[in-house]
């Protein structure tokens, strides 16, 4: 499988309205619920009404698009790295998921990731 390194700081942020928010930027994941409005954005995006955010995410993207019965993708990485100590936060989207690390175990990640025949791009 092939993963896509994507050259970008990243943040997740809680934030109090979706006011404001420029949803035409690249890379800008948003989810609502009943509890929270969660942003994840490039970290030169974070926007001004943010209420918690964590930075120093980045992120890699599984190349292709991932059809939905496919099973086991994102839970064969997530052991890998596990094993490792190393946490990951993973976004969906409608073709295919995106791997976020902290920028302390990115190297390390992809280290793992290269020895159990991944491809990194």
């Amino acid at each position: 499988m092939q993963l896509q390194q994507l050259n970008r700081d990243f943040s997740v942020c809680k934030i109090s309205s979706v006011k404001n928010i420029d949803i035409t930027n690249t890379f800008t994941f948003m989810s609502i619920t009943d509890d929270e409005i969660s942003l994840v954005c490039e970290t030169s995006y974070v926007p001004d009404n943010t209420i918690d955010v964590e930075h120093g995410w980045k992120a890699l993207k599984i190349s292709g698009i991932l059809d939905f019965g496919m099973i086991g993708v994102i839970s064969k990485i997530a052991t890998l790295l596990a094993e490792q100590k190393i946490s990951l936060f993973v976004i969906s989207t409608f073709n295919t998921d995106y791997i976020l690390l902290k920028s302390e175990n990115y190297s390390k990640a992809i280290d793992v990731l290269c020895l159990n025949d991944y491809t990194i791009i």
